[in-house]
């Protein structure tokens, strides 16, 4: 099978062995696979994948048919829409995936949209809801709403009920974000003004720390799931308190099998539903082939998008 390839902080498309479904396992046939910045980090030798998974093909993302179905897995036929949220290796044509990390693709989703949603859909949902316990009602603030996390939560949050704040810098994407569901979208400077909040989705990083907590409301939650612009920064505790507050961080991609599988039971039942009736979407910035993998990097690289990069396979 031929798959985009990390070689030596480049990407080039190689050709590698076929892999086969083991135990609980179904083999996809891969037709679309977004990239993400996970995938640029393991480019560059900061974000190896988890163990279990191919080291040097990148992709969280993937949507795709079962092709071959290993001893015991039962959820799925041969011939069905599968996607999901997957350590690595969703950037080739084949890709083994353990059943239970997979949901089934709804009708509303073509290809480049299924190959977008796991990755942001996933994390949006986590985020807010496990561990932000946001409710119908509530305000939220999204730090860095522009991006996929960013904009799969605007809808989630609107689709909740919550009053949702969307902090973009690029103000050529305000009407875009609008359009999301978004009932405020406005720049960094701007956004906190609009609190008190009672959920802060933190994609930005550190430096954002004491605005976050000057913008939270008594008993609100900062949940961090995004650190592009550093990773450390002072944190006023004593304003904390006061607002009897509460911070945590999370990642998805190194957590147990396990907890990747419940958070894939999450989707199925809370937003493939919302997907099914069209309430939700992925954004699609643009699309390339799978033997354009470089420049779909390089595309990915110069950002000022919104929306999604996806690869599709051949066939799609």
């Amino acid at each position: 099978m031929r798959a985009a390839t990390v070689r030596d902080g480049e990407i080039v498309v190689e050709d590698h062995p076929e892999p086969e479904a083991g135990h609980g396992e179904v083999l996809i046939r891969v037709r679309a696979a977004a990239l993400n910045g996970a995938d640029m980090m393991q480019k560059r030798g900061l974000y190896p994948a988890p163990p279990g998974w191919p080291q040097d093909i990148p992709g969280l993302d993937v949507a795709g048919e079962v092709a071959q179905l290993g001893q015991d897995a039962t959820r799925f036929n041969v011939g069905d829409r599968v996607m999901g949220f997957v350590g690595g290796g969703g950037q080739g044509e084949l890709l083994a995936v353990h059943e239970r990390l997979l949901v089934p693709v709804p009708d509303a989703l073509d290809w480049p949209h299924a190959g977008g949603f796991s990755e942001v859909f996933t994390t949006a949902h986590d985020a807010l809801f496990t561990q932000g316990g946001l409710r119908s009602g509530e305000r939220l603030l999204i730090s860095g709403a522009a991006g996929g996390v960013g904009t799969a939560a605007i809808q989630l949050g609107v689709a909740t009920g919550a009053e949702v704040v969307a902090s973009v810098r690029n103000e050529d994407h305000h009407e875009a974000i609008a359009a999301l569901g978004a009932h405020t979208v406005a720049t960094p400077d701007d956004a906190f003004g609009h609190g008190p909040f009672d959920v802060v989705l933190e994609l930005v990083g550190a430096p954002n720390l004491p605005a976050d907590v000057k913008a939270l409301n008594t008993l609100g939650r900062i949940v961090v799931i995004g650190i592009s612009a550093g990773a450390k920064g002072e944190l006023n505790l004593g304003a904390l308190m006061g607002k009897r507050g509460r911070i945590s961080a999370s990642m998805l991609r190194g957590r147990s099998f396990e907890d990747k599988a419940l958070a894939a039971r999450e989707v199925e039942r809370h937003v493939l539903p919302l997907a099914r009736r069209g309430a939700i979407a992925v954004p699609i910035a643009e699309t390339y082939a799978l033997d354009d993998a470089p420049a779909a990097y390089e595309r990915f690289a110069a950002g000022g998008k919104l929306g999604k990069i996806v690869l599709l396979m051949g066939g799609s």
